[in-house]
């Protein structure tokens, strides 16, 4: 599996633009023009979508531990190979046959480039904006490039697997409100919607609260969550499984 990526500054603060991991056939491997000359023909080269929280990657040669800027990284508006950070070693592993030579795109609720996020101060300032979001009012973060424009969301392929989370701060209504209303939006535009969920809710409630859990899990949960992921992708379009 090849991961690429285009990374975007705004006011010194750093945001991946757009994200694809492209799955090979054997031991291919494209280029970032081939990725681009791909994308010219979206419909039948994207197979679907993973929804992500907030990346924390970078291109290959720098680290995500630190800014690209402070890295000598330049902001060209193109396409690099990407380093893979723990969902790409997973995605590399679970997601093969049945996907081979297809590109997935990997969107984010938050497309902010850093690590730990949550929980911070950042997410009360997320609240913040996703309250004014639609008044015209400035916002912290760019209100372009950090989140989705959910009316107007754009996705390519048949399905839309959301990886992105399922413990909320009741106090960040907003966020929740967002959550909610991306999962509203897939399911509108009528794309096959898959996840995981667990014994808390059944299959409608956990769509309805977007209570979608991470693939990636710490302590006793990582080997469950891992091999749930890998049976989910077994097929295509993945298959959404309750765990527990």
């Amino acid at each position: 599996m090849q991961a690429f990526g285009k990374f975007i500054t705004s006011i010194d603060i750093e945001y991946i633009d757009e994200q694809y991991i492209y799955i090979q056939e054997e031991d291919e491997k494209i280029t970032a023009d081939d990725l681009e000359q791909m994308l010219k023909k979206k419909r039948k080269t994207v197979a679907g979508t993973i929804f992500l929280y907030n990346p924390t990657i970078a291109p290959l040669g720098y680290s995500s531990d630190a800014s690209l800027e402070s890295q000598g990284y330049e902001f060209n508006g193109q396409f690099d190979e990407l380093e893979f950070d723990k969902n790409c070693g997973l995605f590399s592993s679970a997601i093969k046959d049945g996907y081979r030579g297809k590109l997935i795109e990997i969107k984010y609720l938050f497309a902010l480039n850093k690590p730990n996020i949550e929980p911070t101060p950042i997410l009360e300032e997320f609240d913040g904006d996703l309250d004014r979001y639609s008044s015209g009012q400035l916002t912290r973060y760019d209100k372009n490039i950090n989140y989705q424009d959910i009316p107007n969301i754009r996705l390519s392929g048949k399905f839309v697997f959301f990886a992105s989370g399922n413990k909320y701060d009741r106090h960040h209504k907003a966020i929740i409100v967002y959550a909610r209303a991306l999962s509203a939006q897939v399911k509108k535009l009528g794309k096959e919607i898959c996840f995981m969920y667990d014994k808390n809710y059944d299959l409608e409630e956990a769509q309805e609260r977007a209570y979608f859990l991470p693939a990636i899990a710490g302590g006793k949960l990582k080997d469950i969550r891992a091999n749930a992921f890998k049976k989910c992708f077994s097929t295509n379009p993945p298959t959404t499984i309750r765990i527990g």
